[in-house]
């Protein structure tokens, strides 16, 4: 549900919450963007940092600067230019992904729970670009949105220790790339050369929250052909305007 005027709650001594609803769709997550974009662009020194969730907006503040109530009158005003200015138009950013075998060990299980082919599993992945609603969990994490429920896979029972960086996976209704190596419990499906966060870039994460991600199937053969371009820093990601709501 969207709520008719945004929520606005103490997230401590120097941070509020600006709620927006409670569901994760896009249209709120859209609401969340533009009131992110609208504080970037009025340039406001007493915010810290604006950190767009799926139905929410995290405001940090300095308190020697402004008053929780000041700050308040000050994004409900920002808030209101938000609708004055363009649309919005997402970056749908392309992932090159190898699925299956050692790359994507679950892909087999999340074919048979489904009643599906591994093939059927890997075009239904690729058929669509996934709204990226947040960052988290790790650097460069993204969270995304709009998984087809004839993949939706339980996530394991017991989480593998060890997940290699690059790693796509499935859990539930919802997919994502594991940025770095690191435990988790998500069905791997497959894997990408691409660094998600690197520390050399600036911005360092590869995605942000209210563009688009794109998997792009590649074979063996390509996804080592990526991986030495990206150890010498001559692959580029393809990335390309959204002129439709996916």
């Amino acid at each position: 549900m969207i709520y008719e005027r945004p929520r606005y709650l103490a997230g401590g001594d120097r941070a509020v919450f600006v709620e927006f609803g409670d569901a994760i769709e896009p249209e709120l997550n859209r609401m969340v963007m533009r009131l992110h974009r609208a504080i970037q662009q009025a340039g406001m020194p007493e915010v810290v940092e604006a950190v767009p969730t799926y139905r929410s907006l995290l405001v940090y503040y300095e308190p020697s600067l402004i008053s929780p109530v000041e700050l308040r009158a000050r994004l409900e005003l920002v808030s209101g230019d938000a609708g004055d200015g363009e649309a919005h138009v997402p970056i749908v950013v392309e992932i090159p992904t190898v699925y299956g075998g050692e790359y994507g060990p679950d892909l087999e299980f999340v074919a048979g729970h489904n009643g599906l082919s591994p093939r059927e599993v890997i075009d239904c992945h690729v058929s669509r670009a996934y709204l990226i609603y947040m960052l988290g969990f790790m650097p460069g994490f993204a969270y995304l949105g709009g998984m087809s429920s004839r993949i939706a896979t339980p996530r394991m029972t017991t989480p593998r220790s060890k997940i290699p960086a690059g790693s796509v996976g499935i859990a539930g209704h919802q997919t994502g790339i594991y940025p770095a190596e690191s435990p988790g419990g998500w069905r791997l499906i497959g894997r990408t050369p691409v660094e998600l966060f690197s520390v050399r870039r600036d911005p360092a994460a590869l995605l942000a929250a209210g563009d688009c991600v794109r998997f792009v199937p590649v074979d063996v053969e390509q996804f080592g052909t990526i991986c030495e371009e990206v150890r010498q820093g001559t692959y580029r990601v393809r990335s390309t305007p959204s002129l439709e709501e996916e």
